[in-house]
């Protein structure tokens, strides 16, 4: 299965995409909780692994959706900290299953660049298992100079371990430069959501949860303060593109809302730049490093 679908759509379908397009704003940056594919599995009688499996098929579905649609950017919470606590015999299949996808990204890139998908994956990755570093790494190296849709995929990740990290790398500054040292008065909230994995990437514009659960389950907690929450009852491998543009009806209906909620954020952006909150040469030389040093290891996993 390819991780981008050739998805045909039906002549509503089109309309219907369409009309969303030139009606209102497209989100963006969405980022999906993919749940609800172990309760799949149980309901059709399946292998819990098929039910993954299932649902990264329609994965694929949807990046057909979102690159169709003008979305720029796609999170998916893939595979969290938490669930090195299921059966051992569960995770090894979801790693199974990640080397099986990672390999086929390997063998379709000139796809992935024909549609311009840059691979990133965010989360703790030293935590997995060595071939599935290598596997990672080389894709994010393979596909960094595209640049027309992000596709982040959160794997052995939780906003806690984010944080954690982050706020370490600051601890740490002095430790791996011979550049002055960061002063405490440079340590505030913009250079912790700097040193966070999507420095990179602005905040989802919405976040699409499946299976019915209202929780965010340690997801981007420190990115999803103006995002719009959509929850749907239906499980992961059943949406359809119908349950998906309804999603963006919804985003779209709220966004007169979250644009009064962003300029009261904009103006506090104002206030703080006034009061002298400007990136010093230290600081801009600190983040250099934080991107040089992700990079170095990156290269240095895709070699093991």
């Amino acid at each position: 299965m390819s991780w981008i679908s050739d998805y045909r759509y039906t002549c509503l379908q089109k309309w219907a995409l369409q009309i969303l397009h030139s009606t209102g704003r497209i989100p963006n940056h969405i980022a999906f909780v993919m749940d609800g594919n172990r309760r799949f599995a149980r309901s059709k009688q399946l292998d819990k692994i098929e039910g993954h499996s299932r649902g990264f098929s329609k994965l694929a579905d949807v990046l057909r959706w979102c690159v169709d649609l003008g979305i720029k950017e796609v999170t998916t919470f893939a595979f969290s900290i938490e669930n090195f606590k299921r059966s051992n015999e569960e995770v090894e299949g979801l790693f199974n299953l990640a080397r099986e996808k990672f390999a086929k990204l390997l063998e379709e890139t000139d796809r992935l660049d024909e549609h311009g998908i840059r691979i990133r994956v965010i989360g703790n990755i030293l935590l997995l298992p060595e071939d599935l570093q290598r596997h990672i790494a080389t894709a994010m190296l393979r596909t960094e100079h595209n640049d027309k849709l992000f596709l982040n995929i959160a794997f052995a990740y939780t906003s806690r371990d984010e944080m954690t990290q982050a706020v370490e790398s600051i601890l740490k500054s002095d430790e791996t430069s011979d550049d002055e040292p960061l002063h405490p008065s440079d340590i505030n909230e913009r250079l912790l959501e700097e040193c966070l994995y999507t420095r990179h990437s602005p905040p989802p514009d919405m976040v699409f949860r499946t299976s019915g659960e209202t929780r965010l389950s340690d997801f981007m907690m420190w990115q999803l303060s103006s995002s719009v929450l959509y929850f749907t009852d239906v499980l992961w491998p059943q949406i359809t593109i119908w349950n998906f543009l309804a999603s963006i009806v919804a985003y779209q209906c709220d966004r007169c809302r979250m644009e009064r909620f962003k300029s009261g954020e904009r103006l506090h952006s104002t206030q703080l730049a006034k009061a002298g909150e400007f990136y010093s040469l230290r600081v801009q030389k600190f983040l250099h490093r934080i991107d040089a040093n992700r990079r170095k290891l990156l290269i240095a996993l895709a070699s093991n």
